[in-house]
């Protein structure tokens, strides 16, 4: 067989072409080798590169004049030639090296947590228990990143803008949540926690959160298939596909993910009511369910105009439904009472339906060898949301008989976003150890907001136009940066400048208000790293951040829960700043220790009113004067033996919080600690089993009024490598303990409340993936022009 192959391949025609047409890869034995990396370069810039299939390879691209032939294949030694082109047929054989094999094979095992100097990576695809369940579950396991109740994300005490593969996802809150619910973990390749951006990155948020997906890579046609089932109180599953076709100067990809979530949730809340002469305990015990599905899918392609440009196109999709059923009881007891007064019966039923695609056109053109390029995207996202809440309440008193008012209600809105952006990014390359990069952009948001109030009496539903709305926003953002990278001896630099130009205006009919805000702002980044030894550095970080409120927070809407409690939102609210500044030391580029000081002015959030003297209670929206943080983190990997990997992180701070709010004033201090552990284990290398444990511990904390419980959380898996390693089996225990639970109290100013909400986070999940065509790896990657938009629309 291998003589009749190179037979075959003697027999082609030894014609002259512009190009290398035909290439054949062998071993010493004379055998064709399958997935060699072969690449072509010229000066210090890769023109081309081929994996061989059956051993074949070949370069269609026009090319004349000397090139070096590189070809490196796991377990062989490297193989470089100088060739002229054009040339005939050419046959390389490279030759084995078990002690590379070696090497190869122990570097491919990449840690489930890497830490560096701008960022913490968690390797997915690595970790067992954050493989085959959603991205969302993921995401709670990652270093330093907590998942709240209401679709809110921190890292690190941060918040954040989350990015799916270098584009930010136009979602938030509890859409963001279902969003993320939709994706498959064995979709994911990574997590990158980025702490502190560069002036590349829009200056929204205070640190950005990149989902790194898994892209098959080759020639030809390659497949990843996924699918899960997770068992909490009831049981719920995903599915998915993902995608590659590559042939000459065209790629394919793509992906699809469908999801079925059913879970259980309780919640015990408490308002005291009091005021002078009248007290008033009022308990609210609610059981419910969240479900839904969704689809999410993508499909993309980039075409090689030349060898040095690149046409792309990017279309992602997501549809999903939620459906929201609650029972609320409801016991009063006044003055101290033995017996209640009266109990309320409330069933909410709340559902809703989503959309939202992202259209993006990508140019990207290398305009000489030396790293000089141009970027240019465009991007157009449209968003729709359509709810629709229907609430009865009927009381008892404390004897068993009705009360004579009944509450009846029926409130359907309807949200549509459309954003256009576009940006453009250079970048140069000089005296070799230095980058300069700058760029443009512009985004323009419109926002559509109706909101209708019906009561639903028996004889039929009455519009109520003094409770209905309607709510219209607009945002436009310019923006340019300029950045500069580069060393010099032992120092390492990187310093950029990014400005932003921002009008709004948002308008509410039955408010008759018209809120506009015009500002520009400057933000800084510095980056210093001085390397004293080999083993030894230290690093200084500064940079400056904008959190503009989420579209959502914005909206005037008030929706009711029950007949006394009701959820609205603040046109008036203006963006907090965010000033970081921390100091490092890194020993042998893997124990990090830090200190950092973080500022945030005129920052915003959810607050509770409770009027006592009417019981009613409402969350509504506001800016406050100032949170402060500072502290020390470390990070220390340790491994015991060959099969054991333990990466530690510590993070110790005191935070401060303080504003005027109802006529008062609050200043909260409070020490907490972040402590996280994550084990893995090799049990057998050769069968391919492998297991995990995850655990984190999160002390109580304060945010505004609120003080928040402590939260923690246990997880455990294990894995199995089938079928010749193109399959994995997994299963995968979470929050074993049930301590990732919401606590929340309020004792201020004559507001004394609370909850405690359990998300059904207790889980097994048990999932399989497997692999059909070529290794699953980073395809090309790029930013679209719709940045910080995506992370706020809803």
């Amino acid at each position: 067989m291998k003589k009749l192959t190179l037979l075959l391949f003697s027999c082609f025609p030894l014609m002259v072409f512009a190009q290398l047409h035909k290439g054949l890869i062998i071993d010493k034995s004379g055998a064709p080798i399958d997935g060699v990396t072969i690449s072509l370069r010229r000066a210090d810039s890769t023109i081309a590169v081929q994996i061989s299939k059956n051993g074949f390879f070949s370069f269609q691209q026009p090319l004349k004049g000397a090139y070096i032939l590189l070809a490196n294949a796991v377990g062989y030694q490297n193989f470089s030639k100088t060739l002229n082109l054009p040339a005939d047929s050419i046959t390389i054989a490279i030759t084995s090296d078990d002690k590379t094999l070696e090497q190869v094979t122990v570097s491919a095992s990449k840690p489930v947590i890497v830490r560096k100097i701008d960022r913490v990576i968690f390797n997915v695809e690595n970790s067992i228990v954050a493989s085959g369940a959603t991205v969302w579950d993921a995401l709670g396991k990652a270093p330093g990143v907590q998942t709240r109740f209401d679709g809110g994300i921190t890292a690190n005490n941060k918040g954040v803008v989350i990015y799916m593969d270098d584009k930010p996802i136009r979602l938030s809150g509890e859409d963001l949540a279902a969003y993320l619910r939709s994706l498959p973990s064995d979709n994911i390749a990574k997590i990158e926690i980025i702490a502190n951006p560069t002036a590349r990155y829009d200056a929204q948020g205070g640190a950005v959160i990149n989902i790194i997906s898994k892209k098959p890579k080759g020639d030809g046609f390659n497949v990843v298939l996924s699918g899960a089932y997770t068992q909490s109180t009831y049981g719920s599953y995903n599915s998915s596909m993902v995608f590659n076709y590559r042939k000459d100067k065209l790629n394919v990809y793509g992906s699809y993910g469908y999801s079925r979530r059913k879970k259980d949730h309780t919640e015990s809340e408490y308002i005291i009511y009091n005021t002078l002469g009248s007290y008033s305990d009022w308990r609210n015990e609610k059981s419910g369910l969240r479900s839904g599905n969704a689809n999410s899918y993508k499909i993309g392609a980039d075409y090689n105009l030349t060898d040095k440009q690149v046409l792309g196109i990017l279309v992602n999709g997501y549809n999903g439904t939620n459906s929201r059923p609650n029972n609320i009881l409801t016991t009063i007891v006044n003055n101290h009472a033995v017996q209640p007064d009266s109990i309320l019966h409330t069933q909410n039923l709340s559902n809703g339906k989503a959309s939202q695609y992202s259209f993006n056109l990508n140019y990207k053109i290398k305009l000489d060898t030396n790293g000089r390029n141009i970027n240019v995207d465009l991007d157009y996202v449209p968003y729709q949301n359509k709810n629709s809440q229907q609430v009865d309440t009927y009381g008892t008193l404390g004897n068993g008989s009705l009360l004579r008012d009944n509450y009846h209600i029926f409130t359907p809105s309807n949200q549509n976003i459309d954003i256009y952006s576009g940006k453009l990014d250079y970048t140069d390359k000089f005296w070799k150890k230095w980058t300069f990069e700058s760029g443009l952009k512009y985004s323009s948001i419109r926002t559509r907001n109706s909101f209708d109030f019906y009561n639903n009496p028996a004889s039929g539903p009455e519009l109520m136009s003094s409770r209905s709305d309607r709510f219209e926003y607009a945002e436009n953002i310019s923006a340019i940066y300029a950045s500069l990278t580069g060393e010099v001896g032992k120092w390492s630099f990187e310093g950029g400048l990014r400005g932003e130009y921002a009008r709004t205006n948002g308008k509410s009919i039955v408010l008759n208000s018209n809120n506009k805000n015009n500002y520009f702002k400057l933000f800084p980044t510095l980056f210093v790293v001085y390397k004293f030894h080999k083993d030894h550095e230290v690093n200084l970080t500064y940079n400056s951040r904008i959190s503009r409120p989420e579209y959502w927070r914005l909206n005037p809407f008030k929706s009711y829960t029950s007949p006394y409690t009701y959820l609205e939102g603040n046109p008036a609210l203006q963006p907090a700043f965010i000033y970081n500044g921390e100091l490092g030391y890194t020993y042998k580029q893997q124990y990090n220790i830090s200190l950092y000081l973080r500022r945030t002015v005129d920052y915003f959030s959810n607050i509770s009113v409770q009027d006592n003297a009417s019981k009613l209670f409402y969350d509504t929206q506001r800016n406050l004067d100032l949170s402060q943080e500072m502290g020390i983190s470390a990070s220390f990997p340790i491994k015991p033996a060959s099969w054991w990997e333990i990466n530690n992180y510590a993070q110790g701070s005191y935070r401060k919080e303080k504003s005027g709010y109802l006529q008062a004033r609050y200043d909260y201090h409070v020490w907490g600690i972040y402590l996280s552990s994550n084990h893995a284990f090799t049990i057998n290398k050769a069968q391919g089993l492998k297991a995990e444990i995850s655990a984190w511990y999160s002390s109580p904390t304060i945010q505004g009024i609120y003080k928040l419980a402590k939260l923690y959380d246990v997880s455990a898996g294990v894995s199995k490598s089938l079928l010749k390693g193109k399959g994995t089996l997994r299963l995968a225990v979470n929050d074993l303990f049930y301590g990732n639970a919401y606590r929340i109290d309020v004792n201020y100013e004559n507001q004394l409340n609370g909850f405690y909400e359990k998300n059904d986070t207790r889980s097994a999940t048990l999932s399989f993936s497997y692999r059909l065509g070529g290794n699953p790896a980073a395809a090309r990657k790029r930013t679209s022009a719709s940045e910080e938009e995506k992370k706020r629309t809803q």
